[in-house]
C-alpha cells in the first residue's frame, strides 16, 4: 500500500450497528457460470423475493459492471482477473454496510473464484449456476451464442475461452432442472439464517 494512504474504517457507524439498522448481516451472494446459465434471472428473482420481505439488497451484474465500472477491460484472462477483483472489492464494501450482495459475473476459472473469495472473506458464498454450453446456446438471451458461431466473438467462456466447475461450491443450481423460482428457493434457503 502507498506511503500516503491510510484506511480508517473505525471513525464510521460499525458493521455491527449497520446491520442492526438494516435487520440483516452482510454477505455476498456471488452467482457465476456461463453466458445464458440463468445467473442474472435467478439474482434478479432473489433481490425481488428479499425486497417483500423487507431486505435491503445491491445486484452487481456483470454486463452492468462492464459498462461503467469495468468498461475498460476486456475479456483475456488477466482483464477477466482484473473484472472479478474489482468486483469482489465493490462487494465486500458493500457487505460490511450490512446489504445482502447478490453478485452475477461469469467467473470462468476457479483461481478467479478463489482471490474473490480471499478478498470478501466470510461473507462470501459460491452459487455455481450450472448449465451446459448446448443448453446456454440454444437460450442465448443476447444473441451472444450466434455471434460466436458466426465468428464475430472471440475469447467466449466455453468456447474458446475456458470453464472450470468449481471442486466445491456452497450451492449448485442445474438450471437444466430448475426454474428461476425454485433457484432462487434454493438461495433464500441458503441464506435464512441472516436476519438480525
Amino acid at each position: 500500500m502507498a506511503e500516503n494512504i491510510h484506511p480508517d474504517f473505525e471513525r464510521f457507524v460499525s458493521r455491527k450497528g449497520k446491520e442492526k439498522l438494516l435487520g440483516q448481516n452482510g454477505i455476498v451472494l456471488w452467482l457465476y457460470g456461463m453466458s445464458g446459465s440463468g445467473k442474472s434471472t435467478i439474482a434478479t428473482e432473489v433481490e425481488k423475493q428479499l425486497a417483500a420481505q423487507g431486505r435491503f439488497t445491491v445486484v452487481l451484474d456483470g454486463d452492468n459492471l462492464r459498462s461503467g465500472l469495468n468498461a475498460d477491460l476486456g475479456f483475456t484472462n488477466e482483464a477477466r482477473n482484473e473484472n472479478v477483483r474489482r468486483t469482489a472489492e465493490v462487494a465486500k464494501l458493500f457487505a460490511s454496510q450490512g446489504v445482502i450482495t447478490l453478485i452475477s459475473v461469469i467467473t470462468p476459472l476457479r483461481r478467479f473464484r478463489e482471490m474473490a473469495r480471499g478478498i470478501v472473506g466470510e461473507d462470501f458464498r459460491e452459487i455455481y449456476v450450472k448449465a451446459d454450453f448446448e443448453t446456454c446456446a440454444r437460450r442465448d438471451p443476447k444473441g451472444l451464442y450466434a455471434k460466436v458461431a458466426d465468428g464475430k466473438v472471440a475469447n467466449f467462456t466455453g468456447k474458446d475461452s475456458s470453464f472450470e466447475e468449481p471442486e466445491e461450491a456452497e450451492l449448485i443450481l442445474d438450471t437444466q432442472k430448475l426454474s428461476p423460482t425454485q433457484s432462487a428457493t434454493e438461495v433464500l434457503s441458503l441464506i435464512s439464517g441472516l436476519s438480525k
